[in-house]
């Protein structure tokens, strides 16, 4: 029997987060995002687009959309990961992106 287990953002996540996702899948080809704590909302988006593009231009192309969220929500986004799809391939991954989406995939314990 094969057991599957859910990542631990997952069990995070919440209506709000939800909606950044809804609202992000509209464009881009994952997004993943869940409340890390009751002051911080974490957001991941995969997308073919950002390959080859800096982190700065990733940003710039995610951030609109954020103008479509209530402003409570757009305050509480405090941590944007985007990544092109080949980032995230083992053999490819540098140090940095695999800490990155570890830090995203296993959250540690917050305080708050």
């Amino acid at each position: 029997m094969t057991r599957t287990s859910t990542p631990t953002w997952e069990a995070k996540g919440t209506s709000e987060t939800r909606m950044v996702e809804d609202l992000l899948r509209q464009r881009f080809q994952q997004a993943d995002a869940y409340r890390y704590n009751s002051a911080s909302i974490r957001v991941r988006v995969i997308d073919p687009s950002f390959e080859g593009m800096t982190c700065k231009q990733r940003d710039a192309t995610v951030e609109p959309f954020f103008d479509q969220l209530p402003s409570e929500t757009q305050q509480d986004i405090v941590v944007l990961f985007t990544f092109g799809p080949s980032e995230l391939q083992r053999m490819s991954t540098t140090f940095r992106e695999y800490l990155l989406n570890t830090a995203f995939d296993d959250p540690s314990p917050t305080t708050l």
